[in-house]
């Protein structure tokens, strides 16, 4: 969950990528409707011009300097012989209909990115991956992340996609990096009906610039789409039923594709669920008290070591007063930071949020937060704060904040107001006395949205679907782990839960070794993991 701009998001473990859960009410009439395919009650067959498509794998252009290159792949895209474990990668285009409702009308081109399986002579197929959002590109975050998952490459080909309006599949953009600067850095807990006013237009106006960018493509973005779109990549790469990895807001996207198409299911595991069903608001709410506990848990964590490492306090209670002291004085006190821009109340309510959704990351929050409190110095606290909102280094964002906005609008009808904010805030402020006013404001995300919206993307139900292992993480802050027996639930059939009693967004990239077990035993090898099974 990132801030700003009231978009909060949910980012998935180890990953740049998002989903937008606060922000959802009414829009009046005239707004156009989002996801036109589904909205006819029927997906009609698409031509064989794009079932029949065959992507033409090239070397990738632009990824990190993280994702090496170094083994070689068959130029004909058959199995690379088995070489060092560096991944190469292959980048392709796909190209699916604009507005599935019209199957044989205009297309758009997804990125798609794919390293080959290390075993070939065991390859079972591809294993695609959704690592978050919405917004969250898959082809970078693939390349980046590709070694996490190397016990799964040995018998699948890897493969991210960019989901459209995402990264490199034709991007939603709302507005430049100079006025996303003055965004995130804008109050998004205000005090009085002037800070009010000012954040609700500043809502509106982004809104507006959505529209005016790229208002052709919003009503085409929704979760409903992009799992269709799912299908014409596992066409694409050959495989007869799909092999895929959902995290975060990807178990909200792979639930989409269950539902729609449950025979074309072959293994899938959802880790750090997220409960389609219950109320905007309720996500809110239930998503602050989690960031709040895990802000507990990292007082805990840091008090442990003692003064000198940690000098915020003896116990966890006195280290998150310490933190709230800390982001309440940047209100009238923004500090300064290396890079000559401010660290303002927001960015720092954003970069605490961005070091709590790995335990990894605890060590940077302590820097950072004792820089603020001891040297007035918050560089560390808003580099995280960049992190978390795609904000590269040369100052250019990537699109994740106005995809997450696009995306999250499509999904839903709801639109809440100025008067519904104030209404819940003190639910809002009770669950979390450092995010809660800020996700509360977030609710406004959807306010003024050019298009209408379709609730139909929240049935996820797939009774007669292949088995859905569900991964929750007790510990976790941004999909809180109610959201994962609500998910398996809500999936039904032979959906099966197991639980990670541990910290941080996401089970599998812990690390822990009876998440991994249980995970890999299912993708690899097809044996399902008893429900119920509780890690730890």
């Amino acid at each position: 969950m990132a801030h700003k701009a009231s978009k909060s998001v949910i980012v998935a473990a180890g990953a740049v990528a998002a989903i937008g859960l606060t922000g959802l009410a009414a829009c009046g009439g005239g707004a156009e409707t989002a996801d036109g395919a589904a909205a006819t009650g029927g997906l009609a067959a698409l031509p064989s011009a794009l079932t029949g498509q065959r992507p033409e794998w090239k070397k990738c252009e632009g990824l990190p300097p993280e994702a090496t290159q170094s083994r070689s792949e068959a130029p004909s895209g058959g199995p690379s012989e088995a070489g060092p474990t560096s991944p190469v990668f292959r980048c392709a285009k796909v190209r699916v209909p604009l507005d599935y409702a019209k199957p044989t009308g205009e297309t758009i081109e997804l990125a798609v990115i794919r390293t080959r399986a290390t075993q070939p002579q065991r390859r079972i197929g591809s294993l695609l991956f959704n690592f978050g959002g919405p917004g969250g590109d898959g082809v970078r975050t693939l390349a980046q992340a590709a070694g996490d998952y190397a016990s799964l490459g040995t018998r699948y080909d890897l493969v991210g996609f960019d989901p459209r309006g995402v990264g490199e599949s034709d991007p939603v953009s709302c507005v430049d990096d100079k006025r996303m600067d003055q965004i995130t850095a804008e109050d998004d807990s205000p005090d009085d009906p002037a800070e009010e006013r000012a954040y609700a237009a500043s809502e509106l106006s982004y809104n507006q610039g959505c529209r005016a960018r790229s208002g052709k493509l919003l009503p085409f973005v929704g979760t409903i789409s992009a799992a269709r779109d799912m299908d014409v990549i596992r066409t694409a790469l050959g495989d007869a039923r799909l092999h895929y990895f959902g995290i975060s807001y990807g178990t909200w996207l792979g639930g989409s594709y269950a539902h729609q198409l449950p025979k074309n299911v072959d293994r899938a595991v959802f880790d750090g669920a997220v409960d389609t069903k219950i109320s905007t608001a309720d996500l809110g709410l239930q998503q602050a008290a989690a960031f709040q506990r895990a802000l507990g848990s990292f007082g805990t964590a840091c008090a442990r070591l003692g003064p000198a490492a940690c000098p915020l306090g003896r116990d966890s209670t006195q280290v998150v007063a310490s933190i709230g002291r800390l982001l309440n004085g940047l209100d009238a006190a923004p500090l300064k930071t290396a890079s000559g821009r401010t660290l303002t109340q927001s960015l720092g309510v954003t970069g605490v949020t961005a070091a709590l959704y790995s335990e990894q990351a605890w060590p940077m929050l302590a820097q950072g937060v004792t820089e603020a409190v001891e040297r007035q110095d918050g560089t560390t606290l808003l580099s995280l704060a960049d992190l978390q909102l795609g904000r590269q280094e040369d100052g250019h964002y990537s699109n994740l904040i106005a995809a997450n906005t696009a995306i999250t609008c499509a999904d839903t009808t709801d639109r809440y107001t100025v008067q519904d904010v104030r209404r819940l805030l003190p639910r809002f402020s009770n669950a979390s006395p450092v995010f809660g006013p800020s996700m509360a404001w977030g609710l406004l995300q959807c306010t003024g949205w050019p298009v209408k919206g379709d609730d139909a993307a929240q049935n996820v139900s797939a009774p007669h679907a292949a088995p859905v292992v569900v991964v929750g993480n007790t510990g976790d802050p941004a999909t809180p782990y109610a959201w994962a027996p609500a998910l398996t639930k809500e999936l039904g059939g032979a959906a099966t839960l197991v639980t990670l009693r541990g910290q941080g967004h996401g089970a599998y990239d812990t690390g822990n070794a009876c998440v991994r077990a249980a995970v890999d035993g299912y993708l690899l090898d097809g044996k399902v993991p008893a429900n119920g099974t509780t890690c730890t």
